[in-house]
């Protein structure tokens, strides 16, 4: 389970995260919708401490940091835990990708090059590309190098998967075969955080909703309820203006 406590963060005087706890259970996909600057990427970043909240808690399993005082060892465990899939891939331009999944296997856990090959190999397999692993990734489309990210978080076997908006750097065309994976992994029962535009995704992977604005959590829900019957009002104007076939009378 992961447990967000209170969680605030700001960048100078602007506050960010405003007092955010939210809970995900072992095994559930957990969404996070709502408009630009709403914090939902701040929040993925502050779970594996690519940025450092202000205050709070942050708890995955029976470990738990206090972000007020962290200490090294704290933060690096936490990492350990979790697993970025990032917007724009974030791949090494100079490895293939085998090389580049193999890359935090070896350097971070200190798995022996052989066997973390042979584990890099495998997760390539299930996301497709198993007969890409040689290619650099300017030898890749977009939606393989995104792929190439995913066997990358996979292949550390992490307690959490944090998805930031996976889709959104690809060309419409290449989304869907993005999502297949994605959709494979859920299915496998891989615990999962992701931030997304993409409705009739959230809505069909998965268990649990959350729409924030303005660094606050407005609404959350399983989907059935979050997207047929929203309570708030700023979530149905939000879902009425990104989903036009959506017709709850405002």
């Amino acid at each position: 389970m992961i447990a967000l406590n209170h969680l605030s963060k700001s960048f100078g005087k602007q506050a960010v995260l405003k007092n955010i706890s939210l809970t995900v259970n072992k095994g559930e996909v957990v969404v996070i919708l709502g408009p630009s600057g709403s914090g939902k990427t701040t929040l993925l970043r502050c779970i594996n401490y690519l940025e450092r909240p202000n205050e709070g808690s942050i708890a995955i399993g029976d470990f738990a940091v206090d972000c007020k005082h962290p200490g090294k060892k704290d933060i690096h465990r936490l990492r350990q835990k979790t697993a970025m899939v990032f917007q724009h891939y974030n791949l090494f331009k100079h490895k293939t990708a085998i090389e580049n999944v193999m890359e935090g296997l070896v350097v971070v856990q200190k798995v022996p090059k052989e066997e973390a090959r042979e584990r890099s190999a495998a997760v390539l397999a299930k996301v497709g590309l198993g007969n890409k692993l040689d290619a650099y990734p300017s030898e890749l489309s977009g939606g393989q190098q995104q792929r190439v990210g995913i066997a990358r978080a996979l292949a550390l076997n992490p307690e959490v998967i944090l998805f930031d908006e996976p889709t959104s750097a690809l060309d419409p065309e290449l989304v869907g075969e993005v999502l297949d994976v994605i959709r494979k992994i859920a299915s496998e029962g891989i615990t999962m955080i992701v931030v997304t535009h993409e409705m009739g995704f959230a809505r069909e992977v998965s268990n649990h909703v959350v729409f924030m604005d303005g660094g606050v959590i407005v609404e959350e829900g399983k989907p059935n309820e979050l997207f047929g019957a929203p309570k708030e009002e700023r979530t149905k104007q939000f879902l009425k203006r990104i989903t036009p076939e959506w017709s709850y009378d405002i």
